[in-house]
């Protein structure tokens, strides 16, 4: 069956397996981004985990450092990276780590706790994931809501194969169409401030 040990045991070996066989890729990207944007290549910040406990998530940076807003520091080279989730492609190692799942809820900054409702609170009973149901809806351009409330039913729900290899190919399919990279009048997503957040 798929219960907890299966699906750990699944992110392990796929996880393993694409870091492998994209090497190349994630060697290419660092580069450009050195290049493009200097140090440092990955950007590092605490996110809330299972059970609330912090971790380091790992991206590859697409903003440049300094003063302005996230419209006035990224540029078309990170608007591509972001585009092609090719920035997300770090997290395979929080994978690895077990600090993240392939599918699962969209783990958040640490600030964000306490504005949670208890209902949207029930996603962090388990691991945040690459992938998930509020990707798989439409990324960015889901209000915070709508994506907290995705995040709690897959949560409640049993572990299922099924569930995940359906949310794993929608969200390919948002990443590989460049779907919901920013809210809607935003360049990024805008912070979320409460239950009744509609923005974004």
């Amino acid at each position: 069956m798929y219960e907890a040990w299966g699906k750990r045991a699944l992110d392990i070996a796929a996880a393993a397996l694409l870091l492998a066989l994209l090497a190349p890729l994630f060697a290419l990207v660092a580069a450009l981004v050195r290049i493009r944007l200097g140090r440092p290549v990955l950007f590092i910040q605490l996110r809330a985990g299972r059970g609330g406990r912090p971790f380091r998530i790992l991206k590859f940076r697409s903003m440049r450092d300094g003063p302005g807003s996230d419209a006035e520091r990224l540029d078309g080279f990170g608007r591509l990276l972001r585009g092609s989730c090719l920035d997300e492609l770090p997290q395979l190692v929080n994978v690895l780590r077990g600090e993240m799942s392939l599918v699962g809820p969209r783990p958040l900054p640490l600030d964000y706790l306490r504005h949670y409702s208890p209902r949207q609170a029930l996603m962090l009973r388990v691991r945040p994931g690459l992938a998930g149901p509020g990707i798989a809806a439409g990324r960015n351009a889901v209000p915070w809501a709508e994506r907290l409330e995705l995040g709690a039913a897959y949560a409640e729900a049993p572990p299922s194969l099924r569930a995940d290899l359906r949310l794993l190919g929608a969200s390919l399919g948002v990443w590989l169409v460049g779907r919901g990279v920013h809210a809607p009048g935003h360049a990024t997503m805008p912070p979320f401030t409460g239950s009744g957040d509609r923005d974004g």
